[in-house]
Parts: C-alpha cells; structure tokens; sequence
C-alpha cells in the first residue's frame, strides 16, 4: 500500500532503490529510482518504481522536439539534425556544426536566446577557460537545439524574437507533435535549464515516444544513428551505446532521465529520483541488459565509461544497478 509523501506529489511507490554506491567494501549511498522497458508491442517486460511516474525528461526531450521540427518543415542534412538532437560537449564539431544550421536560415549566433554557459565537456570547457574565452550561448550544450529552433522558425515565417515563450508558434507546434509521440495529454511545461519549455509525462509515454520515433525510421532516427557523436561527444556515455548496439537512439536527460530505444519497438525509460548522473549512467548497462544486448557488447562500453568512486584519487568502489521486477 502506498502512502503520500508530505509535501511532495510523490507517494511511497513512486521510487524504489535502483541503485548502489559501495566504498572501501560498505554500501554509502542507494539511489531511487523509476523506470520501465518496452516490448515490441508496448507492454511493460520489466519496471522499478512506477511506470506512471510524472517526470520532466528535460534533455531526453531533444530527440521529440527535433521530430516536431522536422514534421513542421525543417530538412537538415543528418550531422546538423544530429547536433539538434544532443545535448553537446561543446567540442569544434559541434560548434561548427550549430553555426551552420543557423547558416543555413542565414542568422547568426547572436540570435541565440539559449543560456549561456562554457562547454559541457570537460576537456572542452577547460581548453575555452585557458583560451580566456567567455560563456556563450554556442557553447551550451543545447545550442543545436536552439540553432534548429530558429532555423525551423524562419522557414515557416515565425518571428525568432520571442521563439522560447510556450504562446510562440513553434512551441505550439512542438508541443502539439510531442502529445502525439506519447499518445496522451502533457502534464505540465515548465522551463529547461536552456530557457526552451520542457514537457512533464509519464515514463511509460516516455518510452512510448522514442519507440515511435525509433521505429518511425525517419530523419531524426537515421541522424542519431549516423552521428552519435554530435548528439554526446568524446568520451560520453550517450554516444558509447549508439556507437555500440545497432539501430539504438537514446538521449539522456538533466536530473537523473534517460531514454532509449531500438528499431523494433523496445524501449527503456527510467529517472534517478535523486537527479544523480553517476547513478543514471550506472543504471544504463542494467536497462541494456533488459533490452537483450549481449554481455560483451555491454561489458565493452562500461568498461569505456563506468564512473568509479574515488578516494584519494584512486578507485574504491563502484556504483551498481539493482534488478528490476519482471512482469508477465
């Protein structure tokens, strides 16, 4: 039986332990968690916690809004709609890649309204920090996101000066495509970390979304599939699994969110309650294994990406998932 948790919307079964942090032989931390994995044919083969937990995907949307941009008119070649998809390290492809969506609308960076900030990546924002250079709003991670935005807005003759404010005809379009992807109403839009509107749903509509974008074989799965790359970067996680298992799209999300899926309609979607990054990364060979990606191909991208717990600058420990209830 589950009971309200004062003060929150979440009751006792919204969350349950998904994950472990171990340190020098002890168990530190356990991290809650939601999730589900997708058959083919839309039932639920696995959860933890509740599927119909109501959450932001926040970044894990990219892919979503990129399909309503491109169902609205807007035709990019595969490495720029790849870049719209991802949240980027800020390395020199994606930067190119961002100013030459907007080229292509012939604008510029100046009319990004995206926050800035340095690079998401961390070889990237330290080599802008010793080249004394600036935050802006080309190197925040969602800059190909908001390079797409504009660039869909002038194709279909929408004004660019306000394009971020949820009354704006684009985001009515986006917002519209994205309730169809997920075949049911939008909880809530709030406002990402970028300053775009972000779609409150539930995680099961959360997998049912990539699985139809994933199973669509439309541009946004075939640049995801061709340039993981652009959507992650060097060293990143997000783009490791794309490289590695064939025909899978995913996008992780601000907060702990991530979603996956492959071309035959299996999906996985899960949200780290406690917003913990290491933990959702942690939790991604689990999700993997439950789509049926082999151990060695699983084993192979862990071993490029796993995040260790230190002490003293040395390994100590490590983050491990937690199983999963099948379901009949």
């Amino acid at each position: 039986m589950t009971e309200p948790i004062d003060g929150t919307r979440f009751n006792t079964g919204s969350f349950a332990p998904i994950a472990v942090a171990t340190r020098s032989g002890l168990d530190e931390s356990l991290h809650l968690g939601a999730g589900l994995v997708r058959d083919g044919l839309g039932g639920v083969e696995a959860r933890i916690g509740s599927v119909d937990t109501i959450v932001y995907p926040r970044s894990s949307l990219k892919p979503l809004q990129a399909d309503a941009m491109v169902a609205a008119g807007l035709d990019l070649p595969v490495d720029l709609l790849a870049v719209a998809c991802g949240s980027h390290s800020g390395e020199a492809m994606h930067l190119d890649a961002a100013r030459r969506t907007l080229e292509t609308v012939g604008i510029t960076e100046a009319d990004l309204q995206n926050t800035p900030a340095r690079p998401y990546g961390l070889a990237a924002c330290e080599n802008a920090r010793r080249a004394g250079i600036e935050p802006s709003a080309l190197q925040q991670n969602c800059s190909g996101k908001h390079a797409a935005m504009l660039a869909t807005c002038k194709i279909n003759d929408w004004p660019i000066e306000h394009y971020l404010a949820a009354e704006h005809p684009l985001q009515q379009a986006i917002t519209e495509h994205i309730a169809e992807l997920i075949g049911g109403a939008i909880s809530e839009i709030g406002v990402d970390g970028c300053g775009a509107p972000t779609h409150a749903f539930s995680l099961r509509r959360l997998a049912d979304a990539f699985a139809a974008v994933a199973m669509a074989e439309g541009p946004v799965a075939r640049a995801m599939r061709a340039h993981p790359e652009l959507v992650g970067g060097t060293g990143r996680d997000i783009t490791a699994w794309m490289q590695a298992v064939p025909g899978l799209i995913a996008k992780e999300g601000a907060a702990g969110v991530m979603a996956a899926a492959l071309p035959d309609g299996r999906a996985v979607a899960y949200k780290i309650s406690d917003g913990s990054n290491a933990a959702r990364q942690a939790v991604m060979p689990k999700a993997m294994n439950l789509l049926g990606v082999d151990r060695d191909t699983i084993q192979r991208v862990v071993s490029e990406t796993r995040v260790p717990v230190l002490g003293h600058g040395r390994e100590v420990g490590q983050l491990s998932p937690l199983r999963w209830l099948a379901t009949d």
